[in-house]
């Protein structure tokens, strides 16, 4: 088995582990249906599997010469902070701007030339660390590489930096119309965030 391969399957015992595969009929961001949904906060909430799925993004990267890790807003600061910290580096997190796209509050600043890793929870559409990157160049930062825990887009997401995912997942997704679970009258699930909880796969 090769390093790559046991790093994705101990990506997917934690996520497993952690609870984060959900199944049933969820109404994904994009607003198409589909039959799973991986809920990225029960990893993030569970110090251990975050610990673990870091490790392998901050092994996988430690040869690039990280001097700072960068995350977007929410999720991302999680994950910036833990995977610095395995790496020995500072971190720092981009927020969402007024105008749209992300950028550097709270005093946040980036020495010209800074190697920096670009980390995010999830991938779907690529945006969040797309635009976080284009964050950092702005500000003088050099990208090495983006680092996520999980890619929904099955490796479709196109970079122009070195792109790793601990995880790489293909979900189905229908246009509502289309949607062989509302053909067949399953329930939609409660909002995320709602408080409810669903059962894990």
């Amino acid at each position: 088995m090769s390093d790559q391969d046991r790093g994705e399957q101990a990506a997917l015992q934690a996520f497993e582990s952690a609870g984060a595969f959900l199944r049933g009929h969820f109404v994904y961001t994009s607003g198409r249906h589909g039959a799973d949904y991986l809920e990225k906060f029960r990893i993030l909430e569970d110090p251990r599997a975050t610990m673990q799925l870091a490790a392998i993004v901050a092994g996988y990267f430690h040869s690039s010469g990280v001097q700072l890790v960068a995350g977007p807003t929410t999720g991302g600061i999680i994950l910036a902070y833990e995977v610095a910290r395995q790496l020995g580096v500072e971190t720092l997190y981009v927020e969402r701007g007024e105008r749209g796209g992300r950028v550097l509050r709270r005093g946040f600043m980036i020495s010209p030339g800074t190697r920096v890793l670009v980390v995010d929870d999830v991938v779907t559409t690529g945006g969040s660390v797309l635009e976080t990157q284009a964050c950092i160049a702005e500000a003088g930062g050099l990208v090495v590489g983006i680092g996520v825990l999980a890619d929904r887009t099955a490796g479709r997401m196109e970079t122009n930096v070195p792109f790793f995912a601990c995880l790489s997942l293909d979900f189905p997704s229908y246009a509502p119309e289309e949607c062989p679970l509302c053909a067949a009258g399953v329930p939609i699930a409660p909002p995320r965030g709602s408080g409810k909880r669903f059962a894990p796969v």
